[in-house]
């Protein structure tokens, strides 16, 4: 293959054979079946429109396509909380367990059933209509995982009001720049948050944060730690003074009926140069996508325990822990802590309580059990569980594998799925119990999506050969813009490629017509010609037995363009030597090929994450070209990236 053809598609390297089909048992009862697929796009959509949410009035219209711009159902109206909690009360389930909340401070729990959701989303929400929140209100809520954070969510859908949601762990600076993008008229927040023991100043922060956002006039503040905060007269409420006699009946506030496209939620997404883009997402698409997207993948049932253990303040935790599961009416499970605290069992303390069948996590988060070690989830029985699933980033093989094998009892299907704040539902993924699955492979679209891997001039490639990630047609929960920023929207998603959707991520698609992810675009390493993914050179690493963890990038390289330098975390928290990095390095050579050899490896005991889990890349390539550091705010621990550049500094050990 010639250079040229290189530079216009990404290498594919990395092999991997391992399958494991449909467990026949798993396969009869399974929500979805093999002619899922050869439903026609109209008919899937339709149905499930029709099906899965309750209308106060039927849509007319399934789709208006005017690209870049979508509308779907188009005619109908509906509420998203009415769907989320009141019609599974109606329906005589309030009585069933919505969520399980589990706080990070030993035995700080408790549970609420769909009854006990509906009078706490009531009396916030009449609440919220005392203070003058109306439909059209852009409300911010900056809050811990506690149930009161799906509450605020819920009574702002109830009365038609928007939101969005700042994760906990963002600055003053992030919050006050999503308020003042939306025009946030009041803010719901709580004292403080626990992570790790400690106590998380989320009022404090807040408070940093209104100084420079005028148009909050209001604030709600949740007890939740009873830490001491200041409360500014006539702006600042607690929350427990706002609800005080406010009726908890259904009828004393009813849910505002939306229009298909009205406006649900903004959820900025940090831009790498400029400032977060506020990404739309509006009524009923979005929850006929999420909803539709949870029934079938992860297949849950009417007596599922589902424990999805992202952050709600990510897009993750919007349509698998709050809108997609309760729209089935499906118990949840909310913990509000790290993985390991008090110690690295306590994910699997928490398995073995509320006995949860479906468990949805971050590569990220089973990398650092394996590092942690099996041994902790051996002293646990996790047999309830009977599927798996990942989500963030592309899964090394053989942190799949170890996911099935120690949490999975080698037995569950694992459902690796690919998709984008942008996306709002699941767009590729596994089917289980029709899928033949394979480590690291995200398998196949989901019915009604079309997706397909493209060259630099927008051609589709053969099978093997790695491109772009784009979608071909619309789909219900897809963005509807960026808030306020036509031409931010068309430039980030539409001008790549002509009339499609550019994901920004490299994919292959390879003999069986299965999708490959090959991490972001802008990740790929430019080697002596050979456009090289990250995520394949990551995982080579992370298949020798004794690496934990592995993050790689590329660094300015005189010969070669680009030169690759890997940063491994050792099994047990052991330290590297110049021995093992020629190990790890002949490792990737046998693996992939010697191309993709590093130049260097640092060895580190962590690796620069946010707090959602992500491994930030560009961090790690400041430090492979001694660049000054760039934002490290929403890092989980700022220390590390320091820690990263001493070593750096002092082991350097070069091919």
């Amino acid at each position: 293959m010639s250079t040229a053809v290189e530079s216009r598609t990404i290498d594919t390297l990395l092999l991997e054979e391992r399958r494991y089909p449909p467990p026949p048992e798993f396969a009869a009862e399974a929500n979805a079946k093999p002619d899922i697929y050869s439903r026609s796009f109209e008919d899937f959509w339709e149905t499930e429109g029709r099906e899965r949410v309750t209308w106060f009035e039927p849509f007319t219209k399934l789709l208006e396509w005017e690209l870049p711009y979508a509308k779907w159902y188009l005619g109908g109206k509906l509420n998203v909380c009415f769907n989320c909690v009141d019609r599974h009360v109606a329906a005589g389930n309030g009585d069933k367990v919505a969520y399980y909340w589990e706080g990070e401070p030993e035995g700080d729990r408790r549970e609420l059933t769909f009854a006990d959701l509906q009078r706490e989303v009531v009396r916030f929400a009449n609440a919220l209509r005392k203070l003058g929140v109306r439909k059209g209100t852009a409300v911010a809520i900056y809050m811990g995982m506690v149930p009161e954070l799906a509450v605020a969510m819920l009574a702002c859908t109830r009365l038609g009001a928007p939101h969005t949601v700042v994760f906990g762990g963002f600055s003053a600076e992030s919050l006050a720049g999503r308020m003042n993008d939306m025009g946030c008229e009041l803010l719901i927040t709580q004292d403080e948050g626990w992570r790790a023991g400690k106590p998380v100043p989320l009022k404090l922060n807040a408070d940093e944060a209104l100084a420079s956002s005028p148009s909050v006039k209001q604030t709600i503040v949740l007890r939740r730690t009873g830490g001491g905060v200041s409360m500014q007269e006539g702006r600042d409420r607690w929350w427990d003074e706002v609800i005080d006699g406010e009726p908890d009946d259904a009828e004393s506030c009813p849910c505002e009926p939306m229009e298909s496209e009205d406006l649900l939620y903004l959820l900025y997404t940090s831009g790498t140069t400029a400032k977060p883009k506020g990404i739309v997402h509006t009524t009923a698409g979005y929850l006929v996508g999420v909803a539709a997207t949870h029934h079938y993948i992860f297949d849950v049932k009417p007596d599922s325990v589902y424990w999805c253990a992202a952050d709600i303040g990510w897009v993750t935790g919007h349509s698998y822990i709050v809108y997609g599961p309760l729209c089935n009416g499906t118990t949840g499970i909310i913990y509000e802590g790290v993985p390991n605290y008090p110690d690295p069992e306590r994910w699997w303390e928490i398995v073995e309580r509320y006995r949860p069948d479906i468990l949805y996590t971050a590569p990220t988060a089973i990398r650092s059990h394996m590092k942690w070690g099996a041994e902790h989830a051996q002293k646990h029985d996790l047999s309830s569980l009977r599927l798996l699933g990942t989500v963030g980033e592309p899964i090394n093989p053989e942190a799949w594998v170890w996911y099935r094998e120690h949490i999975g009892g080698d037995r569950t299907p694992v459902v690796d799925t690919w998709w984008q704040t942008e996306t709002g539902m699941i767009l590729i993924t596994p089917l289980p119990g029709v899928t033949t699955l394979k480590p690291g492979s995200a398998t196949r679209p989901f019915p009604g999506v079309d997706a397909a891997v493209v060259d630099d001039k927008g051609n589709e490639v053969g099978p093997g050969a790695g491109g772009y990630l784009v979608l071909k047609r619309p789909w219900p929960a897809m963005l509807r813009g960026i808030y306020q920023d036509d031409e931010r929207y068309r430039e980030t998603y539409w001008s790549r490629f002509e009339d499609v959707y550019f994901a920004g991520d490299g994919a292959r698609v390879d003999e069986d017509g299965d999708f490959w992810l090959l991490g972001r675009v802008d990740d790929v390493m430019n080697v002596s010609g050979h456009r090289i993914s990250t995520i394949e050179v990551e995982s080579a690493l992370v298949d020798h037995p004794e690496v934990a963890e592995a993050a790689v990038c590329g660094r300015k390289d005189e010969r070669t363009g680009q030169a690759i330098v890997g940063y491994v975390s050792l099994v047990g928290g052991r330290e590297g030597s110049l021995e093992k990095l020629e190990e790890l390095r002949n490792h990737v050579g046998k693996k992939i090929g010697p191309i993709a050899k590093p130049a260097n490896i640092v060895f580190t005991p962590e690796l620069p994450k946010t707090r959602s889990g992500k491994i930030m890349r560009r961090l790690l390539r400041d430090v492979a070209e001694n660049r000054e550091l760039g934002d490290t705010t929403t890092l989980a621990d700022p220390t590390v990236v320091e820690e990263i550049k001493q070593r750096a500094a002092t082991g350097k050990a070069e091919e």
